[in-house]
């Protein structure tokens, strides 16, 4: 059985390459989930994805599932005892982030309908489809991840500069960036719009 090719990224253990194969670029319509990985992006801000996946389980145990409206009622009580916990990255503004990016999230959900279709306005609806040869050519941001994050700043997002912004497109789907040798390419490419 011949060896499957995959984005050089994720090549250096199991973890990662099960993320890749079953996760990363697929479109993402559910705001828990898009809410989740927002907070799970900014939280890697200075550390590896690989680390932030280690941490995921207990990222959810701890912050209710990335259940939005409970998020946005925790109590300061409840975000110093998650900065004492070993099981999440301990900086103490992405920790505090976590309620005020729920709180933001619930004004968008009001105002939009869904933050689903808030964010996916940003691709009008669409995933980018990008044919990139190889890793070296993909950008660490792009001009609609620049203007996501301004948006989101002024929504009250923090930890979602323009970087952390096309990681996250790239981590919900918004924009297919699988190597086009990648095995996962055209399985993603396949994927449609919901509408």
């Amino acid at each position: 059985m011949p060896i499957k090719k995959r984005c050089a990224w994720c090549e250096s253990n199991q973890l990662d390459r099960d993320y890749h194969d079953t996760e990363w670029g697929v479109p993402v319509y559910d705001d828990q989930k898009l809410f989740e990985m927002l907070i799970l992006e900014g939280a890697q801000a200075g550390v590896s994805w690989h680390v932030v996946l280690q941490k995921r389980e207990h990222y959810r145990k701890v912050f209710a599932e990335f259940n939005i409206d409970k998020l946005a009622k925790f109590t300061d009580a409840k975000l110093e005892k998650a900065l004492l916990d070993p099981g999440l990255i301990r900086n103490r503004l992405k920790i505090f982030s976590v309620r005020s990016n729920a709180m933001a999230c619930k004004k968008i959900q009001q105002e939009y309908g869904s933050f689903a279709e808030y964010i996916w306005q940003f691709v009008d609806g669409k995933p980018i489809q990008n044919n990139f040869k190889n890793s070296s050519q993909v950008p660490a941001k792009t001009s609609v991840s620049t203007q996501m994050s301004r948006d989101l700043k002024k929504q009250g997002f923090k930890f979602i500069g323009e970087t952390i912004c096309y990681a996250y497109m790239q981590g919900v789907g918004m924009v297919n960036d699988h190597t086009i040798d990648c095995f996962r390419y055209k399985e993603v490419k396949k994927l449609n719009h919901k509408k």
